[in-house]
């Protein structure tokens, strides 16, 4: 494999091939472009893992809706290219490049207002992932695009009710083999769980802080035998070692 070629082509298609997580389902019921999000108004990525932007991306809509849900519902984030999904006709970076492989990753912080608090100085917790599988060489992004955009995930059945943020994060690793050539990106929708969950997590974390500069799942050459993504048939440990919430 020439490296080089490989990086050149992922860098040639960074600047176009970008996404926006702008929308939520919940059983199959789509709540609508923007409904109960915080998302930025571009779809750049954050590079800085130090950054504030880490939370839920750059200050961008806030919607003043929160969404209902309840512990065991299947909930779904639609990430597209730009606001509405594809940019042009049959864009084929929508609703990402193929080439921007990596995990997805979604995660709840409790606050008492979903639809006001602030997203600085939560305590996260994850409670679902999706990073490689080694036998199909297949990433959390590539199921992504198989389902058009949609991330699909069932909220843990213990979680207790009550207001949370929660923070879908896609991170790029095609240029990830440089530092902060990692890309992510996240909003956070504003949810309300139902019931009477007593479940408590075992791991939480701060955003900025669950994630290092030099992660070596944020540092990370991708590429293995003849430029295959498929992480030289290794697996992939997303950053920060956290555990995903269990009932």
């Amino acid at each position: 494999m020439k490296f080089s070629l490989f990086a050149a082509a992922a860098f040639a298609v960074s600047a176009e091939a970008h996404c926006i997580f702008q929308e939520v389902s919940v059983n199959g019921a789509k709540q609508g472009s923007l409904v109960g999000l915080r998302a930025p108004y571009d779809n750049n990525p954050v590079y800085d893992v130090t950054s504030q932007d880490i939370i839920c991306q750059k200050q961008g809509t806030t919607s003043d809706k929160v969404i209902s849900v309840n512990p065991g519902d299947k909930l779904g984030a639609y990430f597209g290219h730009v606001i509405g999904g594809a940019q042009i006709p049959n864009d084929p970076d929508n609703p990402i490049a193929p080439s921007h492989k990596g995990p997805v990753t979604a995660w709840l912080a409790k606050v008492d207002n979903a639809a006001s608090a602030s997203k600085t100085g939560l305590k996260w917790f994850k409670v679902w992932e999706d990073t490689l599988d080694t036998s199909s060489k297949q990433w959390g992004v590539d199921h992504m695009i198989a389902n058009q955009g949609w991330v699909n995930f069932s909220l843990p059945t213990c979680v207790a009710p009550g207001d949370y943020l929660m923070r879908v994060e896609i991170i790029a690793l095609h240029s990830a083999y440089a530092a902060n050539g990692a890309q992510f990106y996240m909003s956070c929708a504003q949810i309300r769980v139902g019931g009477s969950g007593t479940g408590t997590p075992s791991q939480t974390v701060s955003f900025p802080g669950a994630y290092q500069k030099n992660d070596p799942s944020i540092v990370i050459n991708i590429y293995g035998a003849a430029g295959a993504t498929d992480n030289g048939g290794k697996p992939y440990n997303a950053p920060g070692n956290v555990a995903v919430m269990k009932c």
